[in-house]
């Protein structure tokens, strides 16, 4: 699966740790699903997309391989 969530950071000017907070999460696991190492689930990836106002299929897509 890929994902924008680097980049929808960087325009919100947030770092890793800042978007764990938001969501309750650990920054370890932004950088897991930010390198591709891990899939959120459907509720973090809600929660993700409520944060930067966009759906769920903006930020996150499936590859050819998925």
């Amino acid at each position: 699966m890929k994902n924008t969530l680097k980049i929808e950071r960087a325009i919100k000017n947030y770092t890793q740790e800042d978007l764990a907070k938001i969501i309750g999460v650990s920054r370890q696991t932004i950088n897991s699903i930010e390198t591709g190492r891990y899939v959120p689930s459907t509720v973090l990836a809600l929660k993700i997309s409520a944060v930067f106002e966009k759906s769920v299929n903006k930020i996150f897509s499936l590859e050819v391989s998925d």
